[in-house]
């Protein structure tokens, strides 16, 4: 138990002091989960749009699935998984927009069990 407890104490400090490192010339080393993806803004907005859709739902999950390039058009494609009275499904959220601007077109939802 006592060596159980030295390596959670252990850990917990190692990620209070990296986040701070740096190198002997000055230059900070950023933690990887300082990064934001180039998805995030999409995935916010799939987020409040599926609450906006499913107000008594809560959100139990959240996956990026990927992203489909196109010259003109682009589509952000995600899934939610929800629960509502009692019951879970998943809604999957396809947000198009243009490639070059970012400028918001559709968002569709789809339903599924799985």
């Amino acid at each position: 138990m006592l060596l159980k407890w030295i390596r959670l104490v252990s850990i917990v400090l190692c990620l209070m002091v990296i986040p701070n490192l740096s190198i002997g010339d000055g230059t900070h080393i950023l933690h990887a989960q300082q990064e934001i993806p180039s998805y995030a803004k999409w995935g916010s907005l799939a987020v409040r749009k599926t609450k906006e859709r499913y107000p008594n739902a809560e959100i139990v999950d959240y996956l990026h699935i990927g992203k489909e390039y196109g010259t003109k058009i682009s589509t952000e494609k995600f899934k939610l998984w929800l629960r509502q009275n009692g019951k879970e499904f998943g809604v999957f959220i396809d947000i198009q927009f243009e490639t070059e601007t970012e400028k918001l077109l559709d968002i569709k939802f789809r339903e599924t069990d799985r």
